[in-house]
């Protein structure tokens, strides 16, 4: 794909549902798989196959893509997180609406997705808070079907951004968190997505700076380009951010806190998962 491409894919705005034969679908839309005749093998193994619709997309020239997931695939788990090789791609005429309440056969649950973001630079002391957190959590076995991503993005602004508009459910963002309190204090903050302040020109390049990435900046970027869901972040108040040629360690008071951040990440997926138990949060961000 060339400079051009790109910047027409960059312009089209995200699809959100299609109407297919009179029936408006969408993600978590239930169709079964009627691909065209003259396809490849994975078409004619696909053919009759019930799956969910992960997303629909829309290329550069404007077409309508609608990726599923199939339900009787041993691989579903990693296509729902957005894995490839277990995320399939038809066209709207490829696929037929399954009536209301259809399981194709399948006891079907909507699963929330949720992405967990590690933030942070190595390099700066405490500020690799997040990155730790993070790299403890990708060895975490999540319940079965539970539809959880972790990614270490470090200071890849523009990354997280564009991640932010994946369609996920629910995003925690893990940070160092300066608010004024002892250091090693844990902080879980809602922000308030419809009050980001000011999206100039500064904030773009604040969110990719070179050294750090400002999740503030961040949301006011990803906002900027289509609406967010869910945001929480996971903070813990910094002991110090390394001397000026920088520390490639964590302070021993936050690094005995890590167990505690990875426990409190935990509970807020467990709670994701089961609405009934969920609390409330601190709704505030700054």
């Amino acid at each position: 794909m060339n400079e051009w491409e790109w910047q027409l894919l960059e312009d089209k705005k995200p699809v959100s549902d299609l109407r297919i034969n009179g029936v408006e679908v969408k993600q978590g839309s239930r169709v079964r798989l009627r691909p065209r005749p003259g396809g490849d093998i994975m078409d004619i193994a696909l053919t009759g196959k019930t799956a969910v619709i992960e997303g629909i997309e829309q290329d550069y020239e404007g077409k309508i893509h609608v990726c599923v997931v199939v339900d009787d695939d041993p691989g579903r788990d990693i296509g729902l997180m957005r894995q490839p090789g277990h995320r399939f791609f038809f066209d709207a005429e490829e696929v037929e609406p399954l009536p209301h309440g259809d399981n194709g056969g399948v006891n079907q649950v909507a699963v929330p997705r949720i992405l967990i973001a590690g933030i942070g630079n190595i390099f700066l002391g405490d500020d690799a808070f997040g990155v730790e957190v993070a790299r403890r959590l990708c060895t975490r076995e999540w319940p079965p079907n539970a539809n959880v991503r972790v990614t270490d993005f470090g200071i890849r602004g523009y990354d997280l951004a564009y991640a932010l508009l994946d369609g996920y459910d629910t995003t925690i963002l893990i940070d160092a968190c300066p608010r004024g309190e002892p250091a090693g204090t844990l902080y879980v903050i809602e922000p308030d997505l419809t009050n980001l302040g000011s999206d100039n020109d500064d904030d773009r390049v604040a969110a990719v700076e070179a050294h750090s990435m400002n999740p503030l900046n961040v949301l006011r970027l990803a906002s900027s380009m289509g609406p967010l869901k869910k945001v929480l972040l996971v903070g813990c108040e910094p002991e110090t951010l390394g001397p000026e040629e920088g520390q490639m360690e964590l302070s021993s008071t936050v690094q005995a806190v890590i167990d505690d951040a990875v426990k409190l990440v935990e509970s807020i997926v467990s709670k994701i998962l089961n609405p009934n138990e969920a609390g409330q949060v601190t709704n505030d961000f700054k």
